[in-house]
């Protein structure tokens, strides 16, 4: 299994409420990073199963050896999480077994809350359902007071209006190049559908209210611009990577929008 910062962060959780409680493991001490994180990918695989499953199916899909997976399952068994079952046969997590409860009061529930149903509301297909999933497992670990607050909510997002207009290019092609720091050709039409080919830096996606739109900064004009998703024709990765950290870039186009504050934001700004 490989390590990242999502993982140390869940893991993390998992051992401040059961590893540690147990008294007999430090997160740096008898058990290391990733073997914690695996240990809390295989509660989850587990988690997600309603019928036994096979050492065999879970060591598939952690990417471990069976003898690996009937070790963990051993190491977790001994710190009190109720699975059963046996070798040959597979094996399940009943109920009992739940990570520590978020500390959140009904307010920090409800801005959460309403944060990712906005996003749902906004998000294109993988936001959505990402958002729904976010949601879900954020349930699962709520106090009782803050399940109250999550199932009547005192704040809604309001109507989702006309929605945004139809992208001929997936917003996934944006994201992937915004993480990987991608060089992008696009074939741009502006307001007034005077048409552009231009090589960008892709910086971040912009939601507005009406409107997606891409955070870049342009090779051709030299500066920061925003273009809108839906006036994109296509969009090519140029299997190049842009010079310097994405969030220096970021920062000095956040502060360039500070300084002009005052001016009007357009969306279309190319």
């Amino acid at each position: 299994m490989f390590f990242n910062r999502k993982a140390y962060l869940a893991a993390d959780t998992f051992c401040q409420g059961a590893l540690l409680s147990c008294g007999t493991f430090g997160f740096f001490g008898g058990i290391n990073v990733s073997r914690t994180a695996r240990l809390l990918t295989l509660l989850q695989a587990l988690r997600g199963k309603k019928r036994p499953v096979t050492a065999a199916a879970l060591a598939a899909q952690l990417e471990v050896s069976e003898r690996t997976l009937y070790r963990d399952i051993a190491e977790l068994t001994a710190l009190g999480a109720p699975i059963f079952g046996e070798a040959g046969v597979g094996y399940v997590l009943r109920n009992g077994l739940f990570l520590p409860p978020l500390m959140l009061n009904a307010e920090e529930t409800e801005a959460v809350v309403l944060g990712l149903r906005y996003v749902d509301q906004r998000g294109d297909e993988v936001l959505s359902r990402a958002a729904a999933n976010a949601l879900a497992k954020i349930a699962d670990v709520l106090d009782p007071a803050a399940q109250e607050a999550l199932r009547n909510p005192t704040l809604l997002p309001g109507p989702p209006g006309f929605g945004y207009p139809e992208n001929r290019v997936p917003l996934n092609v944006f994201r992937e190049a915004i993480r990987t720091q991608a060089k992008l050709h696009i074939d741009y039409a502006d307001a007034s559908q005077t048409q552009s080919q231009r090589l960008i830096w892709p910086l971040a996606l912009g939601f507005l209210n009406e409107v997606r739109v891409i955070v870049a900064w342009c090779e051709l004009r030299g500066a920061y611009r925003t273009f809108r998703t839906d006036r994109v024709a296509s969009a090519q990765v140029q299997g190049e990577r842009y010079p310097g950290r994405r969030s220096d870039w970021l920062r000095a186009w956040r502060k360039l929008m500070e300084q002009n504050e005052s001016a009007p934001f357009t969306p279309d700004k190319n």
